[in-house]
């Protein structure tokens, strides 16, 4: 069985919609796909509605902004209670935070000669329910100040960059136990990617562990082979479960196919147990082959 657990839509910053992100999933012979666009659950019900057609499994996820000692971490949750009101006021207000940054940083942009604007960013992804800097990044691409994505954060949306404006993220440990509380399994992303390292070593995984963290994402193209390595000696060290992805954004982020990277059918199967022991409403959607 192929399974993919981590991947966006044009709902975040993906760019194919839920349900040909699903097909696209099911034509690469992916048997199991997660969604798990950042900081929302707006993209389930499509995604598992194409998920019955296409004859695939579909877990529902989301990729939650967290912060821990003063680091990012991103934070998925897969099948909680979309209907869980903690969670989704938690949601809501990252989401809040991702946006009310939005105009500073157009503004930012404008005053280093880019003609950035808000009804220009409109045109980028008008599907987007979640605003953040690659939809910047996309229009910087379009407006010809950069060649893309990639370009855009490194020369102007890094974290301290010339148009970067910090936001609201929720604490890890905090989430972890919103996650929980909604009946979810929480699966630390790429944590040893994107400068998070120094702050999540064993010590931490274990007192994340202790607060319900249920596994690390290992086999990520942000992941070199070491890393990889050690990552999978503290998942089983401290019996969590490890989970490979793509991280597939579409066009908006190349060289993460999907199925590129995958996890192991018996820690999808750890995921779902766990999720039935905590009573989770958020089964599989969709058609799974076995």
């Amino acid at each position: 069985m192929t399974i993919d657990l981590h991947t966006h839509s044009s709902v975040s910053d993906g760019t194919a919609s839920p349900a040909d992100l699903v097909r696209a999933a099911a034509a690469a012979g992916l048997e199991v796909v997660a969604l798990t666009d950042h900081d929302t659950t707006a993209g389930w019900d499509e995604a598992a509605a194409a998920a019955e057609q296409a004859g695939i499994g579909l877990v529902r996820g989301i990729e939650i902004s967290t912060r821990h000692r003063g680091a990012g971490v991103h934070l998925l949750a897969y099948l909680p209670d979309a209907d869980d009101a903690a969670l989704q006021a938690e949601l809501g207000r990252i989401v809040e935070g991702r946006e009310a940054r939005v105009p500073s940083m157009l503004a930012r942009l404008r005053e280093l000669g880019i003609p950035a604007t808000a009804e220009a960013l409109a045109e980028v992804n008008p599907d987007n329910r979640v605003t953040g800097r690659p939809h910047v990044a996309d229009l910087l691409v379009r407006l010809g100040a950069v060649k893309d994505r990639d370009e855009a954060f490194a020369r102007y949306l890094y974290d301290g960059g010339p148009a970067f404006v910090d936001r609201y993220s929720a604490d890890l440990v905090t989430m972890i136990g919103l996650v929980t509380a909604a009946r979810g399994v929480a699966v630390v992303a790429h944590p040893w990617g994107r400068g998070s390292a120094a702050v999540l070593d064993e010590a931490a995984f274990a007192e994340l562990a202790e607060a319900g963290l249920a596994g690390i994402e290992v086999d990520h193209l942000d992941h070199d082979r070491a890393a990889r390595g050690h990552l999978r000696g503290i998942a089983s060290r401290l019996r969590l479960v490890v989970t490979g992805s793509s991280d597939h954004h579409g066009t908006g982020k190349t060289g993460h196919d999907l199925g590129c990277e995958t996890t192991a059918p018996d820690q999808l199967d750890r995921i779902l147990e766990r999720a039935a022991v905590l009573g989770s409403p958020t089964g599989l959607a969709g058609k799974v082959r076995r």
